[in-house]
């Protein structure tokens, strides 16, 4: 017996007259995927809700069937309680999970930016912490699927100073010097992505209208739900920043 703890429910599908296959992600395993029995019955039905943070007992049933999971919930996320935005939330960054990670790969630096923001959603924080959270996990997410943005220094001039745009060719900083002739072709940097102060709604909407170009044109090019995944993006930054 393997025991995940904790985990989240990132992923639930129906199977059968009454079990589930779920899928969970933890910090030290990753992605997995597991059979529920009785998943979608009177008893478990509220545990298995996505965005749910679980204590999960693995049992193996060999190298080519899934483990059956015993669960135990740890912590509601009670994202319904405010309203469409979050909940959408939830349902954008979990399925965002489960469509771009690889299964079986520990995500020590992932997994505590997915919890966090996922409680942000549960508690009805702010848009602005929501979106500024949102921002930066998506960001890592780029990093972890090697498409990650380098904002360390200028890529015209190697300088680290003024940075305001990047380059949607090499994924690099721009300073606003080098940048302003060829403005209309790059993506403004939001200041508060490389600690220049903290983040307004307009640097968190220019802040996902970044990541946004990255993941619509590259994390999930080919990927058979991307225009579902894009669509409820939109919803979450229709509802943080009244951009569509």
């Amino acid at each position: 017996m393997k025991r995940l703890d904790p985990a989240l429910l990132i992923g639930l599908l129906g199977h059968g007259e009454n079990g589930a296959i779920v899928r969970l992600l933890t910090a030290e395993g990753g992605l997995q995927s597991a059979y529920v029995h009785g998943g979608r019955g009177r008893r478990l039905r509220p545990v298995l809700q996505i965005g749910n943070r679980l204590s999960v007992d693995l049992v193996a049933r060999g190298e080519t069937a899934l483990p059956v999971a015993s669960v135990q919930l740890l912590a509601a996320n009670m994202a319904m309680l405010h309203g469409p935005a979050g909940l959408a939330l939830v349902d954008h960054v979990t399925t965002l999970a489960a469509t771009l990670l690889p299964e079986g790969v520990a995500q020590p630096q992932l997994f505590p930016l997915i919890d966090a923001l996922l409680a942000a959603a549960g508690a009805g924080a702010e848009p602005l912490v929501q979106g500024a959270a949102l921002v930066r996990l998506e960001l890592a997410l780029l990093a972890e699927l090697g498409l990650g943005l380098d904002l360390r220094c200028c890529a015209a001039t190697g300088s680290p100073d003024d940075l305001a745009f990047v380059s949607p060719r090499s994924r690099q900083a721009v300073s606003r010097g080098a940048g302003r002739p060829w403005a209309a072709r790059l993506l403004p940097l939001p200041a508060f992505l490389i600690g220049a102060g903290a983040a307004t709604m307009p640097d968190v909407a220019a802040g996902l209208r970044l990541t946004g170009h990255f993941l619509a044109r590259d994390a999930l090019a080919g990927q058979a739900r991307r225009e579902a995944v894009l669509h409820g993006r939109g919803r979450v930054v229709a509802g943080l920043t009244g951009e569509g």
